[in-house]
């Protein structure tokens, strides 16, 4: 998930957490129609090696929230999606697409059964036509209720649950892809436990007006580092995670991204509530085969130590162009220069050698099985 990059002439919002960004000496950057810490003085670098170890809590307001209410919200968000929600117990996380009429992805989400609604989170940069979207299509079949008033911060790293849990006594008891409802200080939490950086780590929501509060007290325990977006984004990569608006966007397709994993059997050919989301009609025949894929998401590794940038080109040893790279950096964990990219099935398998024009000298760069560094979610 995560929205990309967005910069305009409108004024930038700010989070909640804007001045304990600037007292820590946040670098900010306009993100998503906000202004965000790229980085504090710590370092990309340092902030990405931290959160590897320990735990770094980023600022993940800007993003949105929604609560999706009535006996029908289910079988309704069900419509917008290939992913089975109707079946999802209480308590339970699912990773979603929102999809256009061609099987395009709108956005990517997630969303929780809470028993009495589902609550959904969406990119920051999609949030305001996600939810005009949602409202729209089944705005009369359940109740589309945002949530502006909350803020979301994330903990993520090894030592995430272990600090959490001194404020939050149990929170170690939810695995990964879960959530439920916590108290703090008399202040109503939802915590999930996921993350978008391949460590264990935890979502919470929390009222604006008490996010600073928590924040606070959880950068107070020793092991917790404020962390910053190009931190995030080169965790990310590194677990083979997209990015909406560079990775994913309208032009493609959950099976071109190799998301098939998000599509349940239930809502594929032969399932008990097969099709009836938009661009069903080309989702499932990419899925079955019968429509043959002309380029899909592959992870590459670089064989010597040169950043392949976004945008780069990649060509084939004849010098013909393949496609190009849509995240790709320097990566501090595995120490490689790795990146994704979109490459015609014959240029796709395991092993296969490709060549990013990188100012004007071509990169070797091998296809590579994702994630590049080992996740490490806590499933019981």
């Amino acid at each position: 998930m995560h929205g990309a990059l967005t910069v305009s002439d409108t004024p930038l919002s700010l989070t909640p957490l804007n001045d304990l960004h600037h007292a820590l000496g946040a670098r900010m950057v306009p993100f998503a129609g906000y202004s965000m810490p790229v980085q504090y003085p710590l370092g990309v670098m340092a902030e990405h090696h931290h959160t590897r170890h320990a735990a770094g809590l980023f600022d993940v307001s800007h993003m949105g929230q929604l609560r999706l209410v009535g006996p029908h919200a289910a079988a309704a968000f069900e419509q917008l999606m290939p992913v089975d929600v109707v079946g999802l117990p209480v308590g339970k996380q699912r990773y979603g697409l929102l999809l256009n009429e061609d099987g395009g992805i709108l956005d990517d989400l997630m969303f929780v059964n809470r028993g009495d609604d589902i609550f959904v989170v969406v990119n920051g940069a999609c949030k305001a036509a996600d939810i005009a979207h949602i409202q729209t299509r089944i705005g009369h079949l359940c109740e589309v209720i945002p949530m502006p008033e909350q803020a979301l911060l994330a903990l993520q790293g090894p030592q995430a649950c272990q600090s959490l849990s001194q404020l939050l006594p149990g929170v170690e008891q939810l695995v990964f892809m879960t959530g439920q409802a916590f108290e703090w200080q008399g202040i109503a939490l939802f915590v999930t436990r996921s993350g978008y950086t391949g460590e264990d780590g935890f979502e919470i929501s929390v009222p604006q007006t008490h996010a600073s509060g928590l924040a606070s007290a959880l950068l107070a325990l020793s092991q917790v580092q404020a962390i910053g977006l190009g931190a995030r984004n080169s965790l990310r990569l590194e677990a083979g995670l997209c990015l909406y608006g560079q990775d994913i966007d309208t032009t493609t397709t959950p099976v071109e991204a190799g998301l098939n994993w998000a599509i349940q059997k239930v809502r594929r050919n032969g399932g008990a509530r097969a099709g009836g989301f938009p661009g069903a009609h080309k989702v499932l025949a990419q899925l079955d085969g019968s429509q043959a894929l002309t380029r899909q998401r592959v992870g590459l590794v670089a064989q010597v130590r040169v950043p392949v940038r976004e945008h780069v080109e990649i060509q084939d040893a004849q010098g013909q162009r393949l496609g190009e790279v849509t995240s790709g950096l320097l990566a501090p964990t595995v120490n490689q220069a790795i990146a994704m990219a979109y490459l015609p099935p014959a240029h796709a398998t395991l092993g296969h050698t490709v060549y990013a024009q990188v100012r004007g000298k071509p990169v070797a760069m091998v296809v590579s099985a994702m994630p590049f560094n080992p996740t490490r979610y806590y499933r019981g």
